[in-house]
């Protein structure tokens, strides 16, 4: 029987030392060249993301953000800067992560498997006119999909994070933000840097700094 206090890890050590200095240029260049593609590119669909985010606040409604992994913290994330703050004091912007009720997405994972987690808190606590922002690096993200589905058919406006192809997310989103890369790292730095500057823009077009 495996003692399992004192069982250790196996490391296997590389046959040749690590160029941590290579590691590092690279990981630069590929986030630079990443962050250059987007803001050369994306600058159309995150207006259009302010404008229905705005105009959907006014309303009285609100935004959902959901996502899986990372995708899950990030949206997590950019929720606490809308709800809280991002600089300045300012009254909250009505927003809600999906990752965060551990009863319910293990409720709903254990009666109607883990596809349904999203959708199934969506049509619970969506309205039309709400904002549902998923995200997903690959776009192929099964629950991230169904949610956006449900969110759509509700009538809310659907906007897609995710990487370079958008997978099978485009057809439904209203609104697609890609970042061209295919690493799920280089993707969640952007799309973290997007939540920045849309919580920036949103929270001065609402006048709240």
């Amino acid at each position: 029987m495996v003692d399992l206090k004192t069982k250790k890890p196996e490391f296997h050590p590389p046959k040749t030392p690590v160029d941590a200095l290579a590691y590092w240029q690279k990981t630069r260049d590929s986030h630079i060249a990443s962050a250059e593609a987007l803001f050369a590119t994306q600058f159309e669909a995150f207006e259009k993301w302010v404008t229905a985010a705005e105009e959907s606040i006014k309303r009285g409604n609100k935004i959902i953000m959901f996502g899986n992994g990372g995708s899950a913290a990030d949206s997590q994330h950019i929720v606490a800067e809308m709800s809280i703050k991002l600089h300045k004091e300012r009254s909250p912007i009505a927003a809600l992560s999906l990752s965060l009720d551990a009863s319910a997405i293990t409720a709903c994972a254990n009666d109607y498997g883990f596809s349904e987690i999203f959708s199934r808190q969506i049509r619970t606590l969506g309205y039309e006119g709400d904002i549902a922002v998923g995200l997903s690096t690959s776009g192929n993200s099964e629950n991230v999909l169904k949610g956006l589905k449900k969110a759509k058919r509700m009538g809310m406006t659907t906007v897609g994070l995710t990487g370079k192809s958008g997978g099978k997310m485009p057809p439904l989103c209203d609104i697609m933000l890609h970042v061209d890369h295919t690493d799920p790292g280089r993707i969640q730095e952007m799309h973290i840097m997007l939540g920045h500057m849309f919580v920036g823009v949103l929270e001065q077009r609402l006048g709240l700094v």
